[in-house]
């Protein structure tokens, strides 16, 4: 385990992977296999068995994504800030 920056609740923006760009709030985080589940993002489907009550089916549900693929979206946008700064001043 190591001490992180983010938490439950926090906006965060995924910087690799299929989702790249995109922003969501943090509804899981687990600290023990650094895991972090987004609300709507890594969307996967998930078949249910049919219960008594004739319950069943395929259902999407959010898949965990690895920290490290993740930045909190204020330093994001700080970050993204500065780039076109320093790229006017290198010409």
């Amino acid at each position: 385990m190591s001490k992180t920056d983010i938490k439950k609740g926090d906006e965060v923006v995924v910087i690799a992977g299929s989702h790249k760009g995109k922003r969501g709030k943090i509804t899981i985080y687990d600290r023990a296999d650094e895991r972090v589940t987004i609300e709507g993002l890594n969307l996967v489907k998930r078949h249910l068995k049919r219960t008594q009550d004739g319950q069943g089916g395929i259902t999407e549900r959010e898949a965990p994504i690895a920290r490290s693929n993740v930045m909190l979206a204020s330093l994001w946008d700080a970050r993204r800030a500065k780039k076109p700064a320093a790229k006017a001043a290198k010409k």
